[in-house]
């Protein structure tokens, strides 16, 4: 069954009183692209996240957000006191050098200077811990992202397949018109002919008429068209009930659909047909649409 490339899904961890937070959206996009948001000091868990996600999401653009959030009696930083106080000692003996005494000094913006807070330290243990529950909230929140896509995917495969189902009508329709065309311009052409030669001498043969019938036949045939789209229709509905990626698919089935349903209107010489034709690109078209929500 055909997956939705939209998605989200989510999943919350603690560990040494620090909650993970791990949020996955995924929305439409022609190719796999991919943005993993990871704190800067737990970028050695891209590696491993990116082959989580790889593997259950091959189309779409994916953004993976790891999110952290301290209790209130832990603390994911803490301040280098040292280098601090070396800033200070600097600042005083520079407002005395410059007869600036008594200034005050912020110590909120002071904490701004790079190298003033450093993230907690982690041990190896430490960085194993938050691997495994990294991956754990990863593949949970991967799995509401798959359960999600799935439930719209099925949505999307119902109205695929009610489109289809037009096309498919729309074409029978055309199918029984096809041979009723030569046969009315026939009976057309021989009315013609008769009307025009009424009162006159003049006599066309039925090997001419027949002639003409025949160039008329060949040139608005649509038989191959026909048995092309057909066979098009069944491919697409093949592929929407399968497990492989459709969506690329899909969108080249629908291509090759309206490429038929073109040509079938501008070789049919029939009202009936040319209407038929124009409710049948009408379905394709939303065909092609829904398609680029397919992953």
């Amino acid at each position: 069954m055909i997956t939705s490339m939209t998605g989200y899904g989510d999943a919350q961890g603690v560990l040494t009183g620090i909650e993970f937070t791990v949020e996955i959206r995924c929305l439409n996009n022609r190719y796999y692209k991919p943005s993993i948001r990871l704190p800067e000091d737990f970028s050695y868990l891209e590696p491993t996240v990116d082959v989580l996600v790889r593997k259950a999401v091959s189309r779409g653009s994916l953004v993976y957000t790891l999110r952290l959030r301290a209790a209130e009696d832990t603390s994911l930083v803490r301040i280098n006191y040292s280098a601090l106080r070396s800033l200070l000692q600097d600042l005083r003996e520079l407002e005395r050098d410059l007869g600036f005494e008594g200034l005050s000094i912020d110590l909120a913006g002071l904490l701004q200077v790079p190298g003033l807070i450093q993230p907690a330290e982690q041990t190896s243990a430490d960085k194993e811990q938050t691997k495994e529950l990294v991956v754990d909230l990863t593949n949970r929140a991967l799995a509401a992202l798959t359960q999600m896509r799935q439930r719209e995917g099925q949505a999307l495969y119902d109205d695929l397949a009610a489109q289809a189902q037009a096309v498919r009508q729309q074409l029978e329709l055309i199918r029984t018109s096809a041979p009723q065309v030569v046969s009315a311009y026939q009976a057309k052409l021989t009315q013609r002919v008769a009307e025009l030669l009424n009162g006159t001498r003049v006599a066309v043969s039925e090997d001419d008429l027949a002639r003409e019938v025949a160039i008329f036949a060949e040139r608005c045939d649509i038989s191959e068209e026909i048995v092309r789209l057909g066979s098009h229709l069944d491919h697409f509905e093949k592929v929407c009930q399968g497990k492989a990626q459709a969506g690329r698919r899909l969108d080249f089935i629908a291509q090759e659909m309206l490429r038929e349903a073109n040509t079938i209107g501008s070789k049919a010489s029939d009202a009936a047909i040319c209407a038929a034709v124009v409710d049948m690109k009408t379905a394709i078209d939303r065909i092609k649409e829904q398609a680029q929500n397919v992953e």
